[in-house]
């Protein structure tokens, strides 16, 4: 199909079955390679799919949501997905409202742009502008049921990339907040393995932030005693191991082999029969 003709029916204005029809293209076309290199060559594709997550028709959104993922798998995709196809604003407005039902859907496409450095950052930027906090989007992961129409499983490995960042992560590691703290019991989440497996990693992101021993200031080294001065260890006053003589056995003793009788030929037992 050519690209022209299939950007005039991805169009708010074209009829719902014909976008219906070029929609479940480009899904099918994004679930390959070549179909996401095809994209990245026409990225107004990804454009007019951006502007259909807005549609009247569920379905319609739902398949322009699922594009979104399939291309925002592909790293290669980033840039085109945050800079041409503008799509940051449009998920972080309807990331937090409680009664949107593709917020699972945004998690994910989020999740996946904020895996690398050079896409976390303006996702990072995007969200100060939106007014949208890593506090917040706890707030939302903790609280069961904040929308009852997604899982939100996918805001920890979103939470993990974003701690990834020193600012999110002083953040998390501020003690006032408890952020931290709040997410401890999702350690042993059992219903979701991405959720379990956002929070083991985002923990283990802000504990590298302060691996290591700190550094003491002047005073404090004052305080401290000063380091022993001991003696290198003398190798002469090492021992040998004790030298033990070989035990003294006496020979196994000689006995003589018996000699068996062979068993007895007794003759056959001659009964009469029983009579029933």
């Amino acid at each position: 199909m050519d690209v022209d003709e299939l950007l005039s029916f991805l169009t708010p204005e074209t009829r719902p079955d014909v976008k219906g029809h070029a929609t479940d293209y480009l899904l099918g076309l994004s679930g390959n390679r070549e179909g996401l290199l095809h994209l990245l060559t026409n990225p107004d594709l990804l454009v007019a799919v951006s502007s259909l997550t807005s549609d009247p028709s569920n379905a319609i959104a739902k398949e322009c949501y699922l594009i979104l993922i399939n291309a925002s798998a592909d790293e290669k995709l980033h840039q085109v997905l945050v800079n041409r196809a503008n799509v940051l604003p449009g998920l972080l407005k309807n990331l937090q409202d409680p009664q949107f039902m593709f917020t699972d859907q945004i998690c994910t496409i989020l999740s996946n742009l904020t895996r690398h450095r050079p896409t976390c950052n303006p996702v990072s930027k995007a969200m100060v502008q939106q007014e949208v906090s890593v506090a917040q989007l706890v707030d939302m992961f903790c609280t069961e049921g904040f929308n009852k129409m997604a899982s939100l499983h996918y805001l920890g490995p979103l939470l993990s990339n974003l701690s990834q960042l020193p600012d999110h992560r002083g953040v998390m590691l501020d003690p006032h907040r408890c952020v931290i703290k709040r997410l401890l019991p999702f350690l042993s989440y059992e219903a979701s393995a991405t959720r379990r497996g956002g929070v083991i990693a985002t923990i283990r992101n802000c504990c590298l932030d302060h691996a290591g021993p700190e550094e003491l200031s002047e005073e404090e080294n004052e305080g401290t005693p000063p380091p022993l001065d001991l003696p290198p260890p003398r190798l002469d006053l090492l021992l040998p191991p004790p030298h033990l003589p070989a035990l003294d056995l006496p020979p196994p003793l000689d006995l003589p082999i018996l000699d068996i009788a062979p068993p007895l030929d007794l003759p056959a037992l001659d009964l009469p029969p029983l009579e029933l």
